[in-house]
């Protein structure tokens, strides 16, 4: 038997064993910086709509400068991923509403790797002066990567998207969803510099003048530009005017199971066209120059079914206005999201077909290894759609109408060519119907806003069940439907042909960005290395 000896003070009490104590800080000294990257990237999320909380992205970053500042990189691996984990769990909760928690789970699981990555990086250059500037453009860098890999990208969640409603909006004029970011993100890391700098000061009574300066200047000049860039955002009718109507048919009932009622949802599209029509020949509402119809409003290829086609034509002569239909069509052993540009003379005269087609929703990468994982998944996307090749601008009753299907508004390329193909106003028709009442809708609305914005046009968003829209140049909201109603929104929209510094630029802001990221990082694993050599003399 061992017997440990224990001390008694002269009263006989044994006293407490500080012993542990050593251990356990260093448990919360773990544990802390995880629960805050966690609950940063919750934070991040309440930023994000259907909520209007969008300010509270800048105390996200603030904690999440906070916790990777000067750590190692498998620290910083480890609290990014927490940190993705945070904010990417809740934000696509509504991808596994229909699913299962399964395929929401794996895209989360994916998608934060990417976050975490960009953890590594921001820590990296966290060591470096004016730090904020390339933690920021790191962030960016991330974004650009996402938006790109695996399967042609998935950008929702890019930080541009939770700001419809923050007053660094106009910035979207400026140089698109990658500037909107950066400017974010870099106030966030600014607003935290400036609380370390002055509790730094507090207790050594010193000021680094030049952090100092720094850190200011990164939470000010994004505000400040922001203010600028008001400049930028107008409403004015530059090539007169059109009277859109918006159709919302609705759909029998949400879920994935509505497709099985394909001939409903054309019915009901067809019934409150003809509805508005009956409205317009009364006299109760203005009479619609053109009129635009969701994603998957007829899942009837109207070319291969002749009822489908008479109907459509019927509801079309009706309204006495051309009708861009949202069709899916079998062309030369294709299958095609598309849109149908229907005149009530002359029939169908022009199409677009859907081009950022969304990864196991219209098309199903890893068809064999998921068949041998689950054969329900497969069973959901019995056949691949085909990707267009054309931007789609729609020339209805003389207005030009850029078309980004659905899942194509979450990317920028996708909705700029149809502004430099000479849209004078976009339409984003979409079908949410499959995730019901989730958070989705109001997430793509804000996309939406942003498109508005950034290449400085009206969007209409038709939906097959709703949240249908109007959106001015400016972002507002002037018309907008409920969820799971037949309705239908008619309103006199300005359109316009100037093009914003965004819609000039492209792709540069994003390639500078990343490019300040990549030197950035170049710095600092070159100062890194530098420091090993010089601590090894």
């Amino acid at each position: 038997m061992t017997v440990t000896a224990t001390s008694v003070d002269e009263s006989g009490a044994v006293p407490a064993r500080t012993e542990p104590q050593p251990r356990v800080a260093r448990l919360l000294h773990g544990l802390v910086p995880a629960a805050a990257a966690a609950l940063s990237g919750v934070l991040l999320y309440v930023s994000f709509p259907p909520r209007t909380l969008w300010w509270l992205a800048l105390p996200a970053f603030g904690v999440f400068g906070w916790v990777l500042r000067g750590r190692g990189w498998k620290a910083a691996l480890g609290l990014g991923y927490l940190f993705g984990l945070g904010f990417l769990l809740p934000l696509l909760v509504w991808t596994g509403v229909e699913v299962g928690p399964g395929p929401w789970l794996a895209l989360v699981v994916i998608e934060a790797v990417f976050v975490a990555l960009v953890g590594v990086g921001v820590a990296a250059v966290s060591r470096l002066p004016g730090w904020p500037v390339w933690a920021a453009a790191v962030w960016v860098a991330g974004e650009a990567a996402r938006a790109r890999v695996p399967f042609n990208g998935f950008p929702w969640g890019k930080i541009a998207f939770g700001q419809a409603d923050g007053v660094f909006l106009p910035l979207a004029a400026v140089g698109g969803t990658p500037v909107l970011g950066f400017a974010v993100v870099l106030c966030g890391f600014g607003l935290y510099d400036i609380v370390r700098l002055v509790a730094e000061g507090c207790r050594t009574h010193v000021v680094r003048r030049g952090a100092a300066a720094v850190a200011l200047l990164s939470a000010a000049v994004p505000l400040l530009g922001a203010f600028a860039a008001r400049a930028l955002v107008s409403d004015r009718a530059e090539d007169g005017t059109a009277t859109v109507a918006v159709i919302q048919g609705n759909v029998p009932r949400a879920g994935l199971d509505f497709n099985a009622q394909r001939r409903a949802v054309l019915d009901h599209h067809v019934r409150e066209t003809e509805r508005l029509a009956a409205e317009v020949a009364a006299g109760r509402a203005p009479e619609p120059d053109f009129v635009l119809w969701p994603e998957n409003s007829s899942d009837i290829d109207p070319f291969a079914n002749p009822d489908a086609y008479g109907v459509i034509e019927t509801a079309v002569k009706a309204i006495g206005a051309p009708v861009s239909v949202g069709g899916v069509v079998e062309r030369d052993g294709r299958l095609l999201n598309e849109q149908i540009l229907w005149d009530p003379e002359k029939g169908p005269i022009d199409t677009y077909d859907k081009r950022q087609i969304q990864p196991f929703g219209e098309y199903l990468p890893l068809r064999s290894l998921l068949d041998a994982i689950n054969k329900d998944w497969t069973g959901m996307v019995r056949q691949d759609f085909s990707r267009g090749a054309e931007p789609g601008v729609f020339t209805m009753d003389g207005a030009e109408v850029g078309l980004a299907t659905c899942y194509e508004a979450a990317f920028d390329w996708a909705v700029r060519d149809t502004v430099t193909g000479g849209a004078q106003i976009i339409s984003v028709p979409s079908n949410n119907a499959t995730f019901d009442r989730s958070e989705m809708t109001y997430q793509q609305l804000a996309m939406s806003r942003i498109r508005a914005v950034e290449h400085s046009r009206t969007v209409t968003v038709p939906v097959t069940s709703g949240v249908s829209a109007i959106i001015m140049p400016d972002g507002e909201i002037t018309r907008r439907t409920g969820m799971f109603v037949a309705d239908s929104l008619v309103q006199e929209v300005p359109l316009r042909s100037s093009r914003t510094p965004a819609t000039q630029l492209g792709i540069v802001p994003e390639l500078a960005l990343v490019l300040v990221a990549a030197g950035g990082l170049g710095w600092a694993v070159a100062a890194g290395v530098r420091g090993r050599r010089a601590g090894g003399v």
